[in-house]
């Protein structure tokens, strides 16, 4: 009997040890949201950047929060607007198919490799569609 309330006083510690830590570090609330904009004129923005950049730690855990709008030229084949594309990392899960309307939520894990990775819309979305890329920039 006293083991046993030795073990869970033990994990009490911990947890608490694990929850003050959390929010220490201001992660209390989960993964970091990051907002993207797909954006009717074929472009992906960022609130408060001219140049659209998501930065991540290696392996960070984040949830992107993206709201898509048509593009002027696009084509209702699927209802998909935009996509929002790291080639390099498709199999790592990074390739969403955007719909317009309301923000749809991806969680994504920042690859293991420090570096900058190439986001684009592989749908042909309208004039503009060539350009229309951003960055990940992954630290480590």
């Amino acid at each position: 009997m006293l083991r046993t309330h030795r073990t869970i006083n033990m994990v009490l510690v911990a947890l608490s040890a694990l929850v003050v830590g959390r929010m220490v570090a201001g992660d209390v609330g989960g993964p970091r949201i990051i907002d993207v904009t797909a954006d009717q004129d074929n472009r992906f923005k960022v609130p408060k950047q001219k140049d659209p950049v998501i930065t991540m730690k290696v392996n960070e855990v984040a949830v992107l929060r993206i709201t898509s709008h048509k593009g002027g030229e696009w084509d209702e084949k699927d209802g998909v607007a935009h996509t929002f594309t790291i080639t390099a990392l498709k199999d790592k899960g990074w390739n969403f198919r955007l719909k317009e309307g309301a923000p749809q939520k991806f969680p994504v894990v920042a690859p293991a490799e420090p570096g900058t990775y190439v986001v684009e819309c592989t749908v042909k979305c309208g004039k503009g569609h060539d350009d229309m890329k951003m960055k990940l920039v992954v630290t480590p």
